[in-house]
């Protein structure tokens, strides 16, 4: 449908003005997002593997109060839980390589298509009553997640710079609607809103937490994956319908290893990313591939991925420790690990709020909301989350003393009161849903804008490496993830994320300042002096 406003005179001319008039989106075409199927399915997939797996490992099968399978416990399962998602962020890395020097972006994602849909076939039949009971539910379980984990990275890494290239980005420009109002189109508010209903399509997926927690209760854990082995159908037909109707740029040799090297150099020389300039590295002798420009590019955009780790261990807490606290709890009928659902739910009603009211009300009073405020604010909000969950823990240890004290006399094979509602988690995965909306939305949207075309896969790999980084060290963290050490977990998250959040603010408000000059980052095949002098020399001191 054609645009119903008028376009006007370029911007330069009226500069004066830009202060004064509303900033809104330019029209984007519905079809971009038919890609974005595959990340819902990927999303399906993934919350179909993660809502189960902490009940499918920690419980035995033969366990008279919840659904389980292998009976390793609690320690483990939430082991294991951390390892899928660190593997699952890791693999982008990989898939990115595979992406920028051999298959270009479409056709990784359609390999990773295949690589999910092959593991969660390997799941659905080693999880068969039959398979369990000779012994093939462990191994089934590892190679389904191995395989799962490469799909996940093949797509996760692709889809969002894909997307966001479909927008042939124009420079800000006047428009007069049909009201007579004049308003500014602002790229940088059309990239986020790209990136706000690519994140509301794939939470969508995210939704599978709903029908398979049911799946598992009343039928069993072989039934709750045989769900997202039929999704993937929907994805490769989807794949199938879009790919004439896409920019699909050849691929052009990966930089990935480059920047491995220089952040190889930067970790070794304490974090300072200016040790691997090679005008320094030359004075000592070493040659090197890639130029000033380059370490530029990679410093400004790697600011989004600096503390993230902290934040995604708050996060996965969600799948692996809040479930367990779930079982604990009255559940009034409904599986424990059900109460995931309110995490999607919530990002599916904030976006749409986000985007028609609040974001537009800020920027009508010219109130400026920039990814780093939004990182921040994003932060604040999980810090929050984990303190409820804290305060909801100590509240199910004094109904329930014999959680915290399991070794105390007459507390041994005691079953939890379960006086608590399971309702009550409601506000932790909804304030975590929120975080993720203002926190890991805006570290994507970020790490995209500030990178040339070259790297948008490898910065975008980098910023979901920060996953595998915070579910390592969620790893470390499951040895107290029992009761009653879990409750001290919690606290101290909460804590640890407060702090980050103040000290990301005070080390990174300074790029909000730059925030226009950052976005005139140039594409490979551009001049590289696109940002004005003070400018550059600014970000040369940081």
């Amino acid at each position: 449908m054609k645009p119903t406003t008028v376009e006007c005179e370029s911007l330069d001319s009226v500069e004066t003005e830009r202060s004064s008039l509303r900033h809104v989106c330019d029209d984007i075409s519905l079809d971009i997002f038919l890609v974005a199927v595959a990340e819902l399915a990927e999303r399906f997939t993934y919350r179909s593997l993660t809502a189960p797996m902490q009940n499918y490992i920690q419980n035995a099968r033969d366990d008279p109060m919840h659904p389980g399978a292998l009976g390793m416990g609690q320690k483990l399962a939430t082991g294991m839980n951390y390892s899928f998602v660190g593997w699952c962020y890791f693999a982008p890395i990989l898939m990115a390589i595979v992406a920028d020097t051999f298959l270009g972006r479409f056709n990784t994602i359609v390999l990773g298509t295949g690589f999910s849909a092959a593991g969660v076939l390997i799941l659905f039949v080693t999880s068969l009553p039959v398979s369990l009971e000779n012994g093939a539910g462990l191994p089934g379980l590892m190679a389904a997640l191995a395989l799962v984990g490469l799909g996940t990275g093949a797509i996760k890494s692709n889809v969002a710079p894909l997307i966001a290239e479909q927008y042939a980005g124009r420079p800000e420009r006047l428009k007069t609607l049909k009201s007579g109002e004049q308003v500014l189109v602002d790229p940088s508010v059309t990239t986020q809103t790209i990136y706000a209903r690519y994140y509301w399509v794939i939470n969508l997926g995210a939704l599978s937490v709903l029908p398979v927690s049911w799946i598992e209760l009343k039928v069993d854990f072989w039934a709750a994956f045989m769900l997202p082995l039929c999704f993937w159908t929907l994805a490769m037909l989807a794949l199938l319908a879009g790919r004439t109707r896409y920019i699909v740029r050849p691929p052009q040799g990966s930089a990935i290893i480059k920047a491995m090297r220089v952040l190889w150099i930067g970790i070794k020389n304490k974090g300072n990313l200016e040790a691997a300039r090679p005008s320094l590295l030359e004075k000592a002798g070493v040659s090197v591939s890639w130029d000033g420009i380059f370490v530029d590019e990679l410093k400004r955009a790697l600011v989004a991925c600096r503390v993230f780790p902290i934040y995604w261990i708050c996060n996965g807490q969600g799948n692996s420790n809040l479930v367990s606290m779930a079982a604990s709890m009255d559940t009034h009928g409904i599986p424990n690990d059900m109460m995931g659902c309110f995490n999607p739910i919530t990002i599916l009603l904030a976006i749409p709020l986000f985007e028609c009211f609040i974001y537009p009300g800020l920027r009508r009073y010219n109130i400026a909301f920039h990814p780093i405020s939004r990182i921040t604010a994003g932060f604040f909000v999980a810090a929050c989350a984990m303190a409820l969950a804290g305060g909801l823990q100590e509240l199910i240890y004094e109904t329930s003393p014999c959680q915290r004290n399991p070794t105390a006399d007459g507390c041994e094979g005691a079953t939890p009161a379960r006086k608590i509602s399971v309702f009550l988690q409601i506000p932790v995965y909804s304030l975590i849903g929120i975080s993720e909306l203002l926190a890991m939305l805006s570290g994507m949207e970020y790490a995209y804008t500030k990178a040339p075309q070259s790297m948008r896969s490898v910065i975008m790999a980098l910023f979901l490496m920060t996953g595998a980084v915070g579910s390592s060290l969620g790893i470390s963290l499951s040895s107290v993830s029992v009761d009653p050490r879990v409750l001290v977990e919690y606290v101290s998250l909460s804590a640890t994320m407060l702090v980050a959040a103040i000290v990301f603010f005070l080390c990174f408000r300074k790029y909000s300042r730059i925030e226009k000059s950052m976005n005139m980052l140039v594409e490979v095949d551009g001049p590289k002096d696109s940002l004005d002098t003070d400018d550059a020399s600014r970000l040369e001191k940081q």
